[in-house]
């Protein structure tokens, strides 16, 4: 099941919004790839923070225009 803005899995509820979305965005693109949700959502997870960590900036950008 893709998911998209405001509908996302429960474990993403918590996360800083721009991180969120580029967990969603990740994930998306695994399941399209035929991962099932189990194993895109952990994955995602850990690429998103990844890609916070090495993109403050972008990070910082999305959460002040909302996305």
């Amino acid at each position: 099941m893709p998911w998209r803005n405001g509908d996302y899995p429960e474990s993403l509820k918590n996360f800083d919004p721009a991180i969120r979305d580029k967990a969603v965005e990740i994930a998306n693109a695994l399941l399209r790839e035929g991962y099932d949700e189990g194993r895109a959502i952990p994955i995602a997870t850990a690429q998103a923070k990844e890609w916070a960590s090495n993109h403050p900036e972008e990070v910082d950008e999305r959460n002040s225009d909302g996305g």
